[in-house]
């Protein structure tokens, strides 16, 4: 997958994409992650950006043409193109998903008070948001988006599988996790992770995990409960025990 961002801050990316997952990912062929400067696309002598609105209001808006001519030069015409904005749709699993069969993405990383409501509509561009709350620019939801997407594109996690078990993707909060050693300052290891007995030890995480989402996000869990008939026998019997309150 080919990721074209565009920002006045490249380098706040550099870390983020060049490290850990996402830098051997890119490393291998399997992510092309390309940070464009809008800056470099200014007409204004000065490198200069933004100015201040029409109608009046705090803060800057970015200038149309910077924009423009930063998305004709990746060559955005007729790809996905995402603006990352807290006014925007909520980024959720179900986006996520969607977004990583994607080929290539353009990402508009706005700051300041936002950007000309023309290069927007001109590129038709979707507004994205991680949440209700602002930032001081796109950038970091930018690199929340990219994580997220990168992750599921076949071959950039070492198990293709891996994701399936964690937190959302199965419907519930991931269970709690235990490595070496199996004693700590007084603190055991559940018998149960060292059984070996692989039935015992899902069922085992199971109900951690419908204990956790039944505590921490309701909303999560309602929706869990609504398809709960694909379980089978004894995942129903630990899913009646957890409804009905009694300790494990």
């Amino acid at each position: 997958m080919r990721i074209d961002v565009l920002t006045l801050f490249p380098n706040m990316f550099r870390p983020v994409t060049e490290e850990s997952i996402l830098g051997r990912a890119a490393e291998n062929g399997i992510l092309d992650i390309r940070l464009t400067n809008i800056r470099d696309y200014t007409l204004d002598k000065h490198n200069k950006t933004d100015d201040y609105p029409f109608g009046g209001g705090a803060g800057m808006v970015m200038y149309a043409e910077p924009i423009f001519r930063s998305l004709e030069a990746v060559g955005a015409e007729g790809k996905r193109v995402l603006y990352m904005s807290p006014r925007g749709k909520m980024l959720d699993q179900q986006m996520i998903e969607e977004l990583s069969r994607e080929d290539s993405l353009v990402i508009l990383c706005g700051h300041y008070e936002g950007v000309d409501q023309r290069a927007l509509d001109h590129w038709n561009m979707e507004e994205v948001s991680i949440g209700d709350y602002v930032l001081t620019g796109g950038e970091l939801p930018a690199m929340v988006l990219i994580d997220a997407v990168a992750r599921l594109i076949p071959e950039v996690l070492g198990n293709s599988l891996a994701h399936l078990e964690e937190s959302v993707y199965s419907g519930l909060l991931e269970y709690p996790q235990y490595t070496k050693p199996r004693e700590f300052r007084g603190m055991e290891v559940p018998e149960i992770l060292l059984s070996g007995h692989h039935r015992m030890i899902h069922l085992w995480q199971l109900e951690q995990s419908m204990r956790l989402t039944k505590e921490r996000r309701p909303d999560l869990w309602q929706t869990y409960l609504d398809s709960a008939e694909t379980l089978d026998k004894e995942e129903k019997k630990v899913l009646a025990r957890v409804l009905s309150g009694e300790d494990e």
